[in-house]
């Protein structure tokens, strides 16, 4: 995820747009007052209306991707290219902008999962004539197998609710040395059944089945940690050629039965991926929309620099896809080690940081809001909500006293891990943390590579940058995946990347789990946020849009709302095809 004020900087965009960008919230916390509606997509939310069949699609990035082994995707962009074009799973998000992205419909099942013994026992079907890209059948044993994989240490990284949910022994590794789980926890009676086994009642299990957990993967097809340079397809595309970190060549898979799924329409005959690009270079090229470019659509955000040039140029503006992300970017502080196992010096941090210029550093209150908690404004019923109600640009004299207060009067020095990217973020949060004594070395790596990093004990530093996004709408794909200590892992820690782990937490977390009353589920989930803000693992920092750029000849381009407000590549392809 990613120094002047927010009305410094809303007040020179303005000067130079001649229109009204959002301005900090009337609570000094940065909720925009129009919700940056001056750089949201335009008309229905769709660009370039109806795509026709056929052309080559070019995905314009600068970086590899970090995993499309579906036991272990779960970042975006990598969720969404997979989902939408490499493998199916048993339930998917219907292809569409806004609430109706939200709907879930069956994907290589018949129907959305029939729930028994109060929901604690979930039974699927598949669909008639599902195959991979060799012609050989999908059958619910390769579903099983792939959620087995989930356990084993040797695939880290990826959702963990089938640890979490499922009614598998404990200590269970995964499937690699030939252990598979028993019926206690899976059944397939048939090669069109599938039925979960669950530890307690999950009402939303039918959501959490569009996860890449619930995709099939062949045992035959296995190569372990390899997996990830050749998923073997049940969607509508195959690997052709994937040079890593170079580019990525996807055709058609001619067994893939648009029959079966209606979410998917598969427009394109090629999609190729440049991953050698800079963002800014992106950016450029889709501005200049020169040849092969006019059907090219960005992997990455519009780089803020760039974006006076989009939005005051109409063509250019209305090949803009610009949504709310539904994301919480965070200050992560490693708990795990001094000095930020002391509770109270991270709750300095809250005082500390300065989110007005973090936005900034972000592209302003046009690209981002400022966040007050952990929680996401769609998570809380629409409004944001200020937990502590500190001033957005911090306050130093606070932070200096419970520094004292922690035992650090004089201060301390730590380092932050962040992505090459997002280096000018990082130098806003080292300027903010200087003024009250605490002094941060940037360490910046590279994109494919920085989950790892920090999700690696030994190699985890003090501080980092990162962001969740909900799986689905609900707090229940949030708290618990960040902040649940019995999830963190010594590498591939994806999750609880903090590191926090407090008994109460994880005791109100399995309680929560347990309530079959949705509304008081949520209600008892604002009511943690609230907790674990005092117990301050992280500082949240931005509520981000995602705004991407496409080419002129770009069609059926549209943020889906699940997948943080990437371009739902289920839909997209060209106007025409020459």
């Amino acid at each position: 995820m990613t120094r002047r004020t927010c009305a410094a900087l809303a007040a020179a965009i303005a000067a130079t747009l001649t229109l009204t960008l959002g301005a900090c919230s009337s609570t000094g916390s940065g909720t925009s007052a129009d919700n940056g509606k001056g750089i949201t997509t335009e008309g229905d939310g769709i660009v370039g209306g109806t795509p026709v069949k056929g052309g080559t699609l070019n995905i314009l990035s600068n970086q590899d991707f970090s995993q499309l082994d579906p036991t272990r995707n779960w970042v975006e962009p990598e969720m969404d290219f997979g989902l939408r074009l490499l493998y199916r799973t048993l339930t998917t998000f219907k292809a569409a902008p806004g609430a109706g992205g939200l709907q879930i419909v069956p994907d290589l099942a018949t129907d959305l999962g029939e729930p028994s013994d109060n929901d604690k026992t979930w039974t699927f079907h598949l669909k008639d004539g599902l195959k991979y890209e060799d012609g050989s059948p999908i059958v619910s044993d390769d579903i099983k197998y792939n959620v087995e994989r989930s356990f084993s240490p040797d695939l880290p990284g990826g959702p963990d609710y089938a640890k979490q949910y499922l009614n598998a022994p404990a200590g269970y590794a995964g499937p690699l040395k030939g252990q598979r789980l028993g019926p206690d926890a899976i059944e397939v009676p048939d090669s069109k059944t599938i039925i979960f086994h669950l530890k307690r009642s999950v009402a939303e299990f039918g959501f959490t089945v569009t996860l890449p957990t619930f995709a099939p993967v062949p045992i035959a097809k296995e190569t372990g940690a390899n997996y990830s340079n050749h998923p073997f397809s049940s969607g509508p595309y195959k690997i052709q050629s994937y040079d890593r970190g170079k580019s990525m060549v996807l055709v058609r898979n001619t067994f893939w039965d648009q029959s079966t799924d209606p979410v998917r329409k598969a427009y394109p005959d090629k999609i190729v991926v440049d991953q050698s690009l800079g963002s800014a270079g992106i950016a450029d090229r889709l501005i200049a929309n020169q040849g092969d470019d006019q059907s090219a659509v960005s992997y990455v955000d519009l780089t803020p620099p760039r974006v006076p040039d989009v939005i005051t140029n109409p063509d250019v503006k209305s090949r803009l896809v610009s949504e709310n992300s539904g994301c919480t970017t965070m200050l992560d502080m490693n708990t795990s080690k001094p000095p930020f196992d002391n509770a109270k010096l991270r709750l300095a941090m809250q005082y500390a940081v300065d989110k007005e210029a973090f936005q900034s550093a972000v592209g302003g209150p046009a690209l981002a809001d400022i966040a007050t908690t952990f929680l996401p404004p769609a998570l809380t019923g629409g409004t944001a909500v200020d937990h502590f109600k500190i001033p957005a640009a911090g306050d130093q004299a606070k932070a200096k006293q419970l520094l004292s207060d922690a035992g650090y009067a004089g201060g301390f020095s730590t380092d932050i891990t962040v992505s090459t990217g997002a280096k000018q973020q990082a130098e806003a949060i080292q300027a903010a943390l200087k003024n009250v004594g605490i002094n941060v070395t940037i360490d910046a790596v590279d994109a494919s590579s920085v989950n790892s990093v920090i999700g690696d004990k030994n190699k985890q530093t003090g501080l980092s940058i990162s962001g969740w996004c909900p799986d689905y709408p609900s707090a229940a794909t949030f708290l618990p995946m960040i902040f649940d200590g019995r999830t963190i892992t010594d590498t591939g820690n994806q999750g609880d990347v903090t590191r926090f782990n407090d008994p109460a937490v994880n005791t109100e977390l399995d309680r929560i789990a347990g309530l079959s009353d949705l509304t008081a589920a949520n209600a008892a989930y604002l009511a943690l946020d609230g907790k674990i803000m005092d117990d301050s693992p992280a500082v949240p920092l931005t509520w981000q849009k995602k705004p991407l750029l496409v080419g002129s000849n770009i069609a059926g381009a549209f943020a889906n709302p699940v997948w943080s407000g990437q371009l739902d590549f289920g839909a997209i392809g060209l106007k025409s095809v020459k």
